[in-house]
């Protein structure tokens, strides 16, 4: 299953994914993701209408699903990514509200492991 037509996408949907770790949609966390979104699209986009309509998108997704879409899609867009950069960006992500919780080290952790696996 691959439900983004490109890296960039399914990379914000991750970053989604990773500040909804904790349950909450932090002001912190949402302002990193769109600090991040400068460095994955062109400064045309309109940030808030994707980022958005993202959340939208993840808050609608069957959460049994997420490790299915994350092994495939890492699958699909394989060549060449850059799985440090990845990381360290969802990690500054849940650094953002200045406490990192359990869930979301452990989110992390998978995310990690997964990424590690796929790219």
């Amino acid at each position: 299953m691959v439900i983004h037509s490109s890296f960039e996408d399914f990379i914000l949907f991750l970053y989604v994914h990773i500040s909804r770790a904790d349950s909450n949609y932090d002001p912190k966390e949402m302002d990193v993701i769109q600090e991040k979104m400068k460095g994955l699209y062109p400064t045309k986009t309109d940030f808030d209408k994707k980022l958005y309509a993202t959340l939208r998108e993840y808050k609608n997704f069957e959460k049994s699903k997420l490790p299915e879409l994350f092994d495939n899609t890492l699958k699909h867009f394989k060549a060449d990514k850059n799985k440090e950069k990845i990381l360290a960006d969802l990690s500054d992500i849940i650094h953002a509200d200045g406490k990192v919780q359990d869930s979301e080290t452990n989110a992390l952790n998978a995310l990690k492991h997964t990424i590690n696996q796929n790219l």
